[in-house]
């Protein structure tokens, strides 16, 4: 294919006024004809069913916050919302969908979310929800803070990641309900905020926040446990500014891990040994803004798209499929208040 439909989800505390859509043309290396999808409060996560018929976004209604569905028109990417599960208090701060579960993980209430989906339909059922306790040594871990919750390669099992009490919790899905059975505790005041794993299933890498580091995992997918194998940082040792790691992607060859660095303004990219399954650093690439949020890799990787928050813009970079790094293309379009970058799967 020679152009991809993205979608942006964002913070609408500004100008912004919800989801907007993009494409990304592969031919000419160019971001264009953004626009606004579909109106919504602070969409600022999305998820995207592998099917591509529906599109799952954190959503807020004056005081309720939680998820909208939308069914996504296959010729014109149009938005038509079909769904809504709300609760009181803070939306939640990220959504994935995978085949008939979806889950959500709220930074402010420190809780998970499982709910069950018609695959069919798109609707989504009734929430259940569970509630993490403990803290950190962090001055923002003083109390629980989840930032994602995802599933294993063989959807036994989801992972949260907790950035309050520096923790990977497992959960078993038992009679529609969340049932914790694991709980991995990395280094105190780390802050543990994404996870993705290798597609081999037997590691995963996880980004910390706080102190902006990756963790290499080996996973036992029969306990649904981890073990820490090695800690790499994100940014450079003489880089002593704030900074807040922000997301994590791997290569579906499994060659190359990318994350992003809020105050250093960067990707920093990683080759992964094929013995060991440890990371090396190759290098970092500037994000061409402020705060670079989130990225992701177009559906034939040969692209890597960031969003920059503060500078309200998305970057578009060619990727060596070789090599893994990172080249401008020069292009770029403005995105209000942005925040997550999904694409429709080809």
């Amino acid at each position: 294919m020679s152009k991809y439909i993205g979608f942006a989800g964002t913070y609408t505390r500004q100008t912004s006024e919800g989801i907007y859509r993009f494409e990304l043309d592969t031919v000419q290396g160019a971001l264009k004809n953004c626009e606004l999808a579909t109106k919504v409060s602070n969409p600022t996560y999305l998820s995207i069913a592998e099917n591509n018929q529906f599109l799952y976004s954190v959503a807020q209604e004056e005081n309720l916050g939680g998820i909208y569905a939308y069914k996504v028109n296959q010729e014109s990417s149009a938005l038509t919302k079909i769904d809504a599960q709300l609760t009181d208090g803070a939306p939640p701060c990220h959504v994935n969908v995978n085949g008939n579960k979806l889950v959500t993980s709220n930074y402010h209430q420190g809780t998970v979310g499982i709910f069950h989906v018609n695959e069919e339909q798109g609707t989504v059922s009734k929430g259940s929800f569970v509630t993490h306790t403990g803290n950190g040594p962090h001055k923002r871990q003083e109390k629980p803070h989840v930032h994602y919750a995802g599933f294993s390669p063989d959807e036994n099992y989801i992972f949260a990641c907790d950035l309050g009490t520096d923790e990977v919790v497992t959960y078993k899905v038992e009679d529609k309900e969340l049932h914790r059975i694991a709980t991995l505790k990395v280094k105190a005041g780390s802050g543990p905020r994404h996870l993705t794993f290798h597609p081999n299933g037997e590691y995963a890498y996880l980004l910390t926040e706080l102190s902006s580091e990756v963790v290499v995992l080996a996973y036992d997918k029969e306990k649904g446990t981890f073990e820490e194998k090695q800690y790499i940082k994100t940014i450079p040792d003489s880089f002593t500014e704030t900074n807040d790691a922000s997301a994590i992607q791997i290569s579906s060859d499994g060659r190359f891990v990318y994350t992003g660095n809020r105050g250093h303004n960067s990707v920093a990219i990683f080759q992964v040994n094929e013995q060991t399954l440890e990371l090396s650093f190759i290098e970092h690439v500037s994000s061409n803004g402020e705060w670079p949020r989130d990225f992701v890799l177009d559906p034939s990787e040969s692209f890597l798209v960031v969003s920059n928050q503060h500078t309200e813009n998305i970057v578009l970079f060619r990727r060596d499929i070789e090599s893994g790094k990172l080249t401008e293309t020069g292009s770029e379009i403005d995105v209000p208040e942005v925040v997550c970058l999904k694409f429709l799967s080809c």
